[in-house]
């Protein structure tokens, strides 16, 4: 079973490994900047040292291989050059499938790529000849480590007694390395009465005699380094020995806390502290179980005050209001506090291009833009799976080789953008590439062959494209390990109308594909309005409405029957909400029409009545209800009866496929006749 120390450095490799895949990315498309190997080298060096701590031997062993090369990059021992890159993300897979088999009960072995640190190794060596053949004549020196002498400064985060650290622990550790001499600086202990028992108020300089180097000793650290003020530097000339000894001499007086106090820079340390103790790590289930129950909080307060508007008492009406307040901005922080940016997931795709690029030998750069824009962390948990098959199909379907890129004019270099952005309440998610766009003939002729389409029927560009949807569709003529099975789009299709959102794509010829994704921002609690139809009454999400009109029997009778409404001069299809769902009794003389957007377009919704605004919380409708597919779920009511929440898209796919049916029925009909 993991110790806490253990969960804590799982979770904290996932942004470590994270950082080396971006660093290393950034190597590879010669983007680098002055601070990347350190981060590189910063990175597999705490890999290293908390991964030993922690007992994961395996996972330090490796990890000191890539980080005594890193050593040798950052010392300009070795050139750091894009063949580095495959290496160290090679080394994140082999790190990742060791971190994989610990969280395994029992933990698995793993063998470890042997090739591979050979090849970390062979990148070291090649350094190692190179500088023997130009200094052939420099006697080798001898191989034990040389002595030095450095000073530790320490002051420690003032919790970190009550976190169960102890300092003696620490200089114990430090004294196994050589000779060590220690001074308590002793400046910042408050008088009696201000003073807390499990408050950390000392600091501390070591002065050490070791052959250990500066990584060595850093370890030592690792674990309270977070919110402390740590600073270790060799002691190298006389003056430093001398203001050293100065220091320790005066450690017991005001003035020497002055002389001995750390030179560094406070105001940056203070910042830092300031900004570990504001992120706080939070299980994903606890946001849930918050938002859960948020959301029948929610449902009791609108009840609540259902109840107050029907007793009218003044003395309950004011409290209730407030409560109103108080739970609206309750729902607002806590909602907010499960948006996470959509970077957050942006940043893997650039590996994914990176490798697919190099299977195909296609030259593909990833550009991202808007990665700050938000979404709820129940969509984006979803939205991976959508983009990687978008991002695959882009780069082995959309984007050509660089020869025929050349042959056409284009630059070798293909180009994929994933951008994000917001439009009304909804956000956008665009995967645009500048391939060679997508071939209608060879589309069409594809669904003429499999039976989808008859071979007279004439298809607007919109429903040709959106064949590819459909599922086991596939242009390509060869089967491979990225595509061509006809397998993804239709999956990609069915996960975003899961996620109440919108696929739609245009594509040029010769020039490209846009796929286009329009999503909500959460799926948990939604402003929605609350219509009537006879008895029964619906929830319509308030995000997709634009407007409400009034629709009376002159109307319907002035367009023969089609169902068609005038609006400013625009010409509006609506539905029919009476007809399409089955509801007895008649329509009252003048109906109402909620008109929402749809697929790039408009369509209206006609209702008995509009009874105002509702926040929805979204519940499940449950296992013997899934095969509904016009709802996206329930909702309680101020008076305890359960309202579907309509899916706008489901339900003009069943119409559509309702007047189909009619349609066939009337052809086998007249035939018979």
């Amino acid at each position: 079973m993991r110790n806490k120390w253990t969960e804590s450095f799982l979770l904290e490799s996932e942004d470590l490994l994270a950082t080396i895949e971006e660093c290393a990315l950034a190597v590879s498309n010669h983007a680098t900047t002055d601070d990347t190997v350190d981060r590189l080298f910063r990175a597999f060096h705490t890999i290293k040292g908390t991964g030993s701590m922690c007992g994961l031997d395996q996972v330090a062993g490796f990890a000191h291989h890539v980080e005594s090369l890193l050593d040798d990059v950052r010392e300009h021992r070795v050139a750091l050059r894009v063949e580095l890159a495959d290496l160290f993300l090679a080394s994140v897979d082999q790190i990742k499938e060791l971190l994989a088999a610990e969280q395994t009960d029992p933990p698995q072995k793993v063998v470890i790529n042997e090739e591979l640190i050979a090849r970390i190794h062979a990148a070291s060596a090649s350094r190692e000849t190179a500088q023997a053949a130009a200094q052939p004549s420099v006697p080798k020196t001898s191989a034990e480590p040389q002595q030095g002498e450095w000073e530790i400064y320490f002051r420690p985060n003032p919790q970190m007694l009550a976190t169960g650290g102890n300092p003696a622990l620490l200089f114990e550790e430090l004294s196994e390395f050589g000779e060590a001499e220690l001074v308590a600086h002793c400046d910042k202990i408050p008088s009696l009465e201000d003073l807390d028992a499990v408050h950390c108020y000392f600091s501390w300089t070591i002065r050490l005699r070791t052959t250990a180097d500066e990584n060595t000793l850093r370890d030592v650290f690792i674990f309270v380094e977070d919110g402390a003020d740590l600073t270790i530097k060799p002691i190298t000339t006389v003056q430093d020995k001398a203001e050293l000894q100065v220091s320790k001499s005066l450690a017991g007086t005001d003035k020497a806390v002055q002389t001995g106090t750390h030179p560094g820079k406070p105001t940056a340390n203070a910042h830092r502290i300031s900004f570990k103790e504001s992120m706080v790590r939070v299980p994903a289930a606890r946001l849930d179980r918050l938002v859960n129950l948020v959301g029948e909080l929610v449902m009791n307060q609108s009840r609540l005050a259902q109840v107050a508007q029907v007793v009218a008492i003044p003395e309950i009406a004011n409290p209730v209001q407030e409560m109103d307040r108080l739970v609206s901005e309750l729902r607002d922080d806590v909602l907010g506090i499960r948006m996470l940016p959509i970077g957050t997931i942006f940043g893997r795709f650039q590996r994914l291009v990176h490798d697919l690029s190099a299977e195909l030998g296609k030259e593909i750069v990833l550009e991202t833009e808007g990665a700050e824009t938000e979404l709820d962390k129940s969509i984006l948990d979803q939205l991976g799976d959508p983009l990687v098959h978008m991002i695959r199909n882009s780069i082995d379907h959309g984007i050509e080789s660089a020869e025929q890129r050349i042959a056409l004019g284009k630059p070798a270099r293909g180009t994929i953008r994933l951008s994000a952005f917001h439009r009304g309440s909804d956000v956008v998610v665009c995967i645009q590439d500048d391939g060679g766009g997508i071939n209608r003939a060879a589309v069409r002729a594809k669904a003429i062959s499999r039976g989808l389409i008859a071979p007279d029927v004439s298809l607007g560009d919109k429903e040709l494209l959106n064949l590819i949807l459909l599922p086991g569709f596939s242009t390509s003529e060869k089967v491979t390990n990225i595509s061509g099975r006809g397998v993804g789009m239709d999956v990609v299709k069915k996960q975003i109308e899961a996620l109440r959102g919108l696929l739609s794509i245009t594509s040029e010829e010769g020039k490209g594909t846009t796929m286009s994704l329009s999503l909500p921002l959460t799926l948990a609690i939604i402003e929605g309005l609350i219509v009537q139809v006879g008895e029964d009454q619906f929830i319509i999400p308030m995000a997709s409405i634009t407007e409400n009109v009034e629709l009376d029997r002159a109307q319907r009778l002035r367009n023969n029957g089609r169902n068609v409404i005038t609006v400013r001069g625009e010409m509006i299809s609506y539905i029919d909400l009476r007809a399409s769902f089955c509801v007895e009794g008649e329509a009252p003389e003048i109906e109402k029409v909620v008109i929402v957007r749809h697929d790039e377009g408009r369509v209206g919704l006609v209702v008995d009545r509009v009874l105002g605004n509702h926040q929805t919380v979204l519940q499940s409708l449950g296992h013997f209800f899934r095969n509904i597919d016009i709802v996206s779920g329930a909702t309680i009511l101020g008076d305890g009866r359960v309202a579907l929440i309509l899916d706008i898209a489901a339900v003009v796919r069943h119409v559509e496929k309702q007047k189909s049916n009619l349609n066939t029925d009337i052809v086998e009909l007249v035939g018979r006749a």
